[in-house]
Protein backbone atom coordinates (compact mmCIF):
# COMPACT_ATOMS: atom_id res chain seq x y z
CA UNK A 1 0.00 0.00 0.00
CA UNK A 2 1.31 3.49 -1.08
CA UNK A 3 2.18 5.88 1.91
CA UNK A 4 -0.54 8.56 0.62
CA UNK A 5 -3.25 9.04 2.65
CA UNK A 6 -6.83 7.27 2.03
CA UNK A 7 -10.08 8.73 3.41
CA UNK A 8 -11.00 8.65 7.07
CA UNK A 9 -12.96 5.41 8.06
CA UNK A 10 -14.05 3.55 11.00
CA UNK A 11 -13.71 0.23 9.61
CA UNK A 12 -11.56 -1.77 7.82
CA UNK A 13 -10.23 -0.24 5.25
CA UNK A 14 -8.38 -0.17 1.27
CA UNK A 15 -6.54 -3.44 2.36
CA UNK A 16 -9.86 -4.79 3.15
CA UNK A 17 -11.36 -7.51 5.54
CA UNK A 18 -9.55 -9.95 7.05
CA UNK A 19 -6.36 -7.85 9.05
CA UNK A 20 -5.31 -8.88 11.81
CA UNK A 21 -5.15 -6.71 15.08
CA UNK A 22 -1.10 -5.37 14.79
CA UNK A 23 -1.95 -4.31 11.03
CA UNK A 24 -5.45 -2.53 11.78
CA UNK A 25 -4.07 1.03 11.58
CA UNK A 26 -3.53 0.38 7.93
CA UNK A 27 -7.28 -0.17 6.93
CA UNK A 28 -8.12 3.70 6.79
CA UNK A 29 -5.44 6.71 7.04
CA UNK A 30 -2.82 5.48 6.10
CA UNK A 31 1.02 7.11 6.11
CA UNK A 32 4.30 5.71 7.52
CA UNK A 33 4.73 8.78 9.73
CA UNK A 34 1.29 8.60 11.21
CA UNK A 35 2.29 5.53 13.68
CA UNK A 36 5.76 7.58 14.47
CA UNK A 37 3.81 10.47 14.88
CA UNK A 38 1.40 8.80 17.06
CA UNK A 39 3.80 7.18 19.33
CA UNK A 40 5.57 10.67 19.99
CA UNK A 41 1.61 12.27 20.59
CA UNK A 42 0.79 9.56 22.99
CA UNK A 43 3.98 9.83 24.87
CA UNK A 44 3.55 13.62 25.42
CA UNK A 45 -0.78 12.86 26.14
CA UNK A 46 0.59 10.70 28.92
CA UNK A 47 3.46 11.69 30.48
CA UNK A 48 2.53 15.20 30.45
CA UNK A 49 -0.94 16.55 29.35
CA UNK A 50 -2.48 13.75 31.33
CA UNK A 51 -0.12 14.11 34.50
CA UNK A 52 -1.03 17.94 34.81
CA UNK A 53 -4.49 17.27 34.33
CA UNK A 54 -4.70 14.67 37.13
CA UNK A 55 -2.15 17.21 39.20
CA UNK A 56 -4.69 19.77 39.08
CA UNK A 57 -7.74 17.91 39.84
CA UNK A 58 -5.91 15.93 42.69
CA UNK A 59 -4.67 19.71 43.80
CA UNK A 60 -8.57 20.96 44.01
CA UNK A 61 -9.81 17.94 45.70
CA UNK A 62 -6.72 18.83 48.11
CA UNK A 63 -7.66 22.32 48.54
CA UNK A 64 -11.47 21.71 48.66
CA UNK A 65 -11.57 19.30 51.22
CA UNK A 66 -9.09 21.52 53.47
CA UNK A 67 -6.10 19.39 53.62
CA UNK A 68 -3.73 20.14 55.89
CA UNK A 69 -0.13 21.06 54.83
CA UNK A 70 1.00 23.38 51.94
CA UNK A 71 -0.11 22.29 48.15
CA UNK A 72 4.09 21.73 47.47
CA UNK A 73 4.24 19.12 50.29
CA UNK A 74 1.25 17.75 49.29
CA UNK A 75 2.09 17.12 45.25
CA UNK A 76 5.58 15.70 46.34
CA UNK A 77 3.40 13.24 48.24
CA UNK A 78 1.62 12.02 45.33
CA UNK A 79 5.11 11.61 43.75
CA UNK A 80 6.62 9.90 45.95
CA UNK A 81 6.97 6.09 45.08
CA UNK A 82 9.41 5.64 47.81
CA UNK A 83 6.58 5.70 50.29
CA UNK A 84 3.79 4.69 48.92
CA UNK A 85 0.49 6.23 50.59
CA UNK A 86 -2.86 5.33 49.39
CA UNK A 87 -3.83 8.47 47.89
CA UNK A 88 -0.23 7.96 45.80
CA UNK A 89 -1.09 4.45 44.36
CA UNK A 90 -4.42 5.88 43.83
CA UNK A 91 -2.76 8.71 41.51
CA UNK A 92 -0.26 6.13 40.05
CA UNK A 93 -3.34 4.37 39.16
CA UNK A 94 -5.73 6.84 37.72
CA UNK A 95 -2.34 8.27 35.59
CA UNK A 96 -2.41 4.91 33.99
CA UNK A 97 -6.38 4.67 33.37
CA UNK A 98 -5.99 7.80 31.82
CA UNK A 99 -3.71 6.68 29.08
CA UNK A 100 -7.33 4.87 27.59
CA UNK A 101 -9.01 8.25 26.36
CA UNK A 102 -5.16 9.34 25.39
CA UNK A 103 -4.88 5.88 23.42
CA UNK A 104 -8.98 6.45 21.81
CA UNK A 105 -7.84 10.07 21.19
CA UNK A 106 -4.70 9.17 18.88
CA UNK A 107 -6.15 6.72 16.80
CA UNK A 108 -8.93 8.64 16.22
CA UNK A 109 -7.29 11.76 15.25
CA UNK A 110 -4.29 10.28 13.28
CA UNK A 111 -5.78 7.14 12.20
CA UNK A 112 -9.51 7.47 12.14
CA UNK A 113 -9.81 4.86 14.04
CA UNK A 114 -13.36 3.80 16.12
CA UNK A 115 -12.23 3.49 19.77
CA UNK A 116 -13.52 -0.26 19.43
CA UNK A 117 -10.80 -1.13 16.83
CA UNK A 118 -8.33 -0.49 19.82
CA UNK A 119 -10.13 -2.97 21.49
CA UNK A 120 -10.38 -5.74 19.17
CA UNK A 121 -10.84 -6.70 15.46
CA UNK A 122 -14.40 -7.20 16.40
CA UNK A 123 -14.52 -3.45 16.33
CA UNK A 124 -15.72 -3.30 20.25
CA UNK A 125 -14.51 -5.27 23.43
CA UNK A 126 -15.64 -8.68 23.42
CA UNK A 127 -16.96 -8.71 27.34
CA UNK A 128 -18.26 -12.47 27.69
CA UNK A 129 -14.24 -13.53 25.81
CA UNK A 130 -12.79 -11.08 28.53
CA UNK A 131 -14.69 -12.69 31.10
CA UNK A 132 -13.72 -16.42 30.47
CA UNK A 133 -10.29 -14.77 30.06
CA UNK A 134 -10.44 -13.53 33.51
CA UNK A 135 -11.29 -17.23 34.72
CA UNK A 136 -8.31 -18.68 32.93
CA UNK A 137 -6.26 -16.10 34.52
CA UNK A 138 -7.26 -17.38 37.66
CA UNK A 139 -6.64 -20.77 36.93
CA UNK A 140 -2.60 -19.83 35.95
CA UNK A 141 -2.26 -17.91 38.98
CA UNK A 142 -3.50 -20.33 40.97
CA UNK A 143 -0.77 -23.23 38.96
CA UNK A 144 1.71 -20.14 39.65
CA UNK A 145 0.99 -20.16 43.85
CA UNK A 146 1.97 -24.10 43.38
CA UNK A 147 4.74 -24.03 41.17
CA UNK A 148 5.87 -21.00 44.09
CA UNK A 149 5.34 -23.31 46.50
CA UNK A 150 7.88 -26.08 45.73
CA UNK A 151 10.84 -23.27 45.37
CA UNK A 152 12.88 -23.29 48.09
CA UNK A 153 12.91 -19.72 50.18
CA UNK A 154 15.06 -16.83 48.71
CA UNK A 155 16.34 -14.39 51.22
CA UNK A 156 15.58 -11.68 48.71
CA UNK A 157 12.08 -11.95 48.40
CA UNK A 158 10.28 -9.64 49.37
CA UNK A 159 6.87 -10.38 49.82
CA UNK A 160 6.36 -13.13 51.53
CA UNK A 161 8.14 -12.94 55.35
CA UNK A 162 5.57 -15.83 56.96
CA UNK A 163 3.44 -13.30 59.18
CA UNK A 164 0.42 -11.47 58.41
CA UNK A 165 0.69 -7.84 58.59
CA UNK A 166 -2.13 -6.03 60.95
CA UNK A 167 -5.26 -4.70 59.50
CA UNK A 168 -5.10 -1.14 59.63
CA UNK A 169 -7.13 2.01 58.21
CA UNK A 170 -4.09 2.44 55.63
CA UNK A 171 -4.91 -1.19 54.82
CA UNK A 172 -8.21 -0.56 53.91
CA UNK A 173 -7.39 2.34 52.27
CA UNK A 174 -5.22 0.59 50.15
CA UNK A 175 -7.32 -2.67 49.25
CA UNK A 176 -10.61 0.14 48.28
CA UNK A 177 -7.73 1.69 45.95
CA UNK A 178 -6.22 -1.64 44.70
CA UNK A 179 -9.97 -3.09 43.93
CA UNK A 180 -11.41 0.26 42.35
CA UNK A 181 -8.67 1.50 40.27
CA UNK A 182 -6.59 -1.00 39.44
CA UNK A 183 -8.41 -2.45 36.96
CA UNK A 184 -8.19 0.61 35.21
CA UNK A 185 -4.23 1.63 35.93
CA UNK A 186 -4.13 -2.31 34.15
CA UNK A 187 -6.49 -1.73 31.51
CA UNK A 188 -4.70 2.11 30.54
CA UNK A 189 -1.25 -0.02 30.10
CA UNK A 190 -2.75 -2.43 27.80
CA UNK A 191 -4.63 0.08 25.65
CA UNK A 192 -1.14 2.06 25.45
CA UNK A 193 1.37 -0.90 25.29
CA UNK A 194 -0.31 -3.75 23.36
CA UNK A 195 -3.02 -1.63 21.92
CA UNK A 196 -1.18 1.25 20.00
CA UNK A 197 2.02 0.71 20.27
CA UNK A 198 1.70 -2.77 18.85
CA UNK A 199 -0.95 -1.34 16.22
CA UNK A 200 2.11 1.01 15.62
CA UNK A 201 4.88 -0.99 15.43
CA UNK A 202 3.14 -4.12 13.66
CA UNK A 203 1.81 -1.77 11.09
CA UNK A 204 4.95 0.06 10.21
CA UNK A 205 6.82 -2.52 9.68
CA UNK A 206 3.94 -5.21 8.73
CA UNK A 207 5.73 -8.11 11.05
CA UNK A 208 3.95 -9.91 14.05
CA UNK A 209 7.79 -10.09 15.59
CA UNK A 210 8.10 -6.29 15.50
CA UNK A 211 4.29 -5.65 16.91
CA UNK A 212 5.05 -8.68 20.05
CA UNK A 213 9.09 -7.51 20.85
CA UNK A 214 9.17 -3.67 20.19
CA UNK A 215 6.22 -2.68 22.95
CA UNK A 216 7.09 -5.75 25.41
CA UNK A 217 10.50 -4.05 25.39
CA UNK A 218 9.17 -0.76 25.62
CA UNK A 219 7.29 -2.00 28.21
CA UNK A 220 9.47 -3.58 30.76
CA UNK A 221 11.84 -0.36 30.04
CA UNK A 222 9.24 1.86 31.02
CA UNK A 223 8.95 0.75 34.63
CA UNK A 224 12.61 2.34 35.38
CA UNK A 225 15.74 0.75 37.07
CA UNK A 226 15.15 -2.75 38.08
CA UNK A 227 17.18 -6.14 38.83
CA UNK A 228 18.03 -7.93 35.70
CA UNK A 229 15.50 -11.06 37.12
CA UNK A 230 12.86 -8.36 37.57
CA UNK A 231 13.42 -6.56 33.80
CA UNK A 232 12.98 -10.11 32.89
CA UNK A 233 9.78 -11.15 34.39
CA UNK A 234 8.19 -7.75 32.91
CA UNK A 235 9.76 -8.24 29.24
CA UNK A 236 8.08 -11.68 29.57
CA UNK A 237 4.77 -10.57 30.51
CA UNK A 238 4.75 -8.28 27.71
CA UNK A 239 5.57 -11.16 25.28
CA UNK A 240 3.01 -12.96 26.76
CA UNK A 241 0.71 -10.32 26.38
CA UNK A 242 1.57 -9.10 22.92
CA UNK A 243 1.58 -12.75 21.63
CA UNK A 244 -2.26 -12.98 23.02
CA UNK A 245 -3.07 -9.86 20.86
CA UNK A 246 -2.22 -11.92 17.57
CA UNK A 247 -3.87 -15.34 18.13
CA UNK A 248 -7.00 -13.58 20.24
CA UNK A 249 -7.69 -10.67 18.46
CA UNK A 250 -7.82 -7.78 20.92
CA UNK A 251 -6.67 -7.00 23.93
CA UNK A 252 -8.91 -8.64 26.55
CA UNK A 253 -7.08 -11.30 27.35
CA UNK A 254 -4.04 -9.49 28.00
CA UNK A 255 -6.28 -7.69 30.21
CA UNK A 256 -7.59 -10.46 32.35
CA UNK A 257 -3.92 -11.41 32.68
CA UNK A 258 -2.69 -7.74 34.10
CA UNK A 259 -5.52 -7.29 36.43
CA UNK A 260 -4.91 -10.39 38.68
CA UNK A 261 -1.14 -10.89 38.40
CA UNK A 262 -1.36 -7.33 39.73
CA UNK A 263 -4.41 -8.26 42.17
CA UNK A 264 -2.01 -10.81 43.33
CA UNK A 265 1.35 -8.62 43.64
CA UNK A 266 -0.62 -5.99 45.64
CA UNK A 267 -2.26 -8.75 47.18
CA UNK A 268 0.46 -10.28 48.55
CA UNK A 269 2.36 -6.92 49.60
CA UNK A 270 -0.36 -5.45 51.92
CA UNK A 271 -1.00 -8.78 53.44
CA UNK A 272 3.01 -9.43 54.14
CA UNK A 273 4.80 -6.46 53.05
CA UNK A 274 4.22 -3.82 51.58
CA UNK A 275 3.10 -1.40 49.05
CA UNK A 276 6.38 0.77 48.36
CA UNK A 277 8.30 -3.52 47.82
CA UNK A 278 5.54 -4.10 45.42
CA UNK A 279 6.00 -1.09 43.23
CA UNK A 280 10.00 -1.08 43.92
CA UNK A 281 10.88 -4.46 43.74
CA UNK A 282 14.93 -5.26 44.82
CA UNK A 283 17.07 -8.02 45.37
CA UNK A 284 15.41 -10.13 42.26
CA UNK A 285 16.29 -13.78 42.18
CA UNK A 286 16.47 -15.80 39.22
CA UNK A 287 14.15 -18.22 41.43
CA UNK A 288 11.27 -16.42 40.23
CA UNK A 289 11.71 -17.10 36.14
CA UNK A 290 10.10 -20.78 37.44
CA UNK A 291 6.64 -18.73 38.92
CA UNK A 292 6.60 -16.40 35.37
CA UNK A 293 7.39 -19.25 33.10
CA UNK A 294 4.52 -21.11 34.86
CA UNK A 295 2.10 -18.36 34.40
CA UNK A 296 2.80 -17.31 31.32
CA UNK A 297 2.92 -20.86 29.57
CA UNK A 298 -0.15 -21.94 31.49
CA UNK A 299 -2.39 -18.22 30.38
CA UNK A 300 -0.57 -18.41 27.09
CA UNK A 301 -1.83 -21.96 26.55
CA UNK A 302 -5.37 -21.76 28.11
CA UNK A 303 -6.42 -18.67 26.38
CA UNK A 304 -5.02 -19.79 23.18
CA UNK A 305 -6.94 -23.02 23.13
CA UNK A 306 -10.19 -21.16 24.52
CA UNK A 307 -10.26 -18.72 21.96
CA UNK A 308 -9.78 -21.13 18.74
CA UNK A 309 -12.60 -23.33 20.28
CA UNK A 310 -14.83 -20.99 21.30
CA UNK A 311 -14.27 -18.93 17.73
CA UNK A 312 -12.84 -16.12 18.80
CA UNK A 313 -12.23 -13.97 16.06
CA UNK A 314 -8.36 -13.09 14.92
CA UNK A 315 -9.47 -11.23 11.82
CA UNK A 316 -11.26 -8.35 10.66
CA UNK A 317 -14.59 -9.87 8.90
CA UNK A 318 -17.07 -7.56 6.79
CA UNK A 319 -19.23 -5.52 8.98
CA UNK A 320 -22.71 -7.00 9.23
CA UNK A 321 -26.27 -5.05 9.27
CA UNK A 322 -23.81 -1.40 8.93
CA UNK A 323 -23.24 -2.03 12.79
CA UNK A 324 -19.99 -1.20 14.14
CA UNK A 325 -19.56 -5.33 15.67
CA UNK A 326 -18.05 -7.64 13.35
CA UNK A 327 -20.12 -10.97 12.21
CA UNK A 328 -18.38 -14.13 13.78
CA UNK A 329 -16.08 -12.22 15.83
CA UNK A 330 -17.07 -13.13 18.74
CA UNK A 331 -19.33 -16.05 19.20
CA UNK A 332 -22.36 -15.61 22.32
CA UNK A 333 -24.45 -18.97 23.16
CA UNK A 334 3.85 -14.06 43.34
CA UNK A 335 5.46 -11.88 40.90
CA UNK A 336 6.04 -8.18 40.87
CA UNK A 337 2.67 -5.44 39.77
CA UNK A 338 3.06 -4.16 35.94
Amino acid sequence: MSGADVSAGVGPGPEGPGLEYHLLQRARRWSWWRPLVGVLTLGILTQFIALIVLMVAFTVGFVVLGGGGSVGDFLSSLADTDDVSPLSLAFLNALWALAIPCVLLTAFALHGMRPGWVASVAGRPRWRWMATCFGLALVALVATLLVSALLPAQSGDPQITGQVNDWTSTTRDFVLVVLLLTPLQAAGEEYAFRGYLTQAFGGLLRSRWAAVLVPALIFALAHGAQDPPVFVDRFAFGLVAGVLVITTGGLEAGIAMHVLNNFLAFGLALAFSDMSSALNPTGGTWWSLPTTVTQSVVYLVLATWAARRAGIATRTVPEAGGRGGQAGAELEPARPPV
